[in-house]
């Protein structure tokens, strides 16, 4: 099994809807990888087109546990004074790519569109995010021909 480091490059967003009455959607973005989960920061005022330019980090396993291999964009409007508000949904499958970066050592996704999606699979705009797998050099192993544990001194 390989373990390495899948980074989400959190762009920007087109076309979200507004679910303020008075004022601008404060979106930001929590992003799930199997049972990792991490949130963007809030973009603040910036309506229906939001930008990020940030980057979140996960351990994935591969193959690991479960056959479920995709990163999932979860688009929230930040609200003060009520319960946040669901803009949409998009997911990348991210198994070609883990496969490519255990071969390779590493494998990038540049920053693409993808559909955001409400929960009736209605179009609701596009999130721009970039993807890249760097397979992580084991530091448990020790040289089997003898280390300095291993000398008499």
């Amino acid at each position: 099994m390989a373990v390495g480091i899948l980074e989400v490059l959190l762009v920007n967003a087109k076309g979200l809807r507004n679910t303020d009455f008075l004022g601008k959607t404060d979106p930001y973005v929590i992003i799930k990888y199997k049972s990792q989960e991490r949130q963007s920061s809030v973009a603040r005022g910036q309506g229906s087109n939001p930008k990020w330019d940030e980057k979140v980090r996960f351990k994935v396993e591969y193959p690991g546990q479960g056959g479920d291999y995709k990163v999932t964009l979860r688009i929230m409007d930040h609200d003060n004074f009520s319960a946040d508000d669901f803009l949409g949904e998009a997911e990348i499958y991210v198994k070609d790519l883990l496969a490519l970066g255990v071969e390779n050592g590493t494998a990038e996704l540049k920053p693409l569109k993808y559909r955001v999606v409400g929960e009736n699979a209605t179009y609701f705009g596009e999130i721009q995010v970039g993807v890249t797998f760097t397979l992580k050099a084991d530091d448990n192993n020790q040289e089997e021909y003898g280390g300095w544990r291993e000398s008499n001194f």
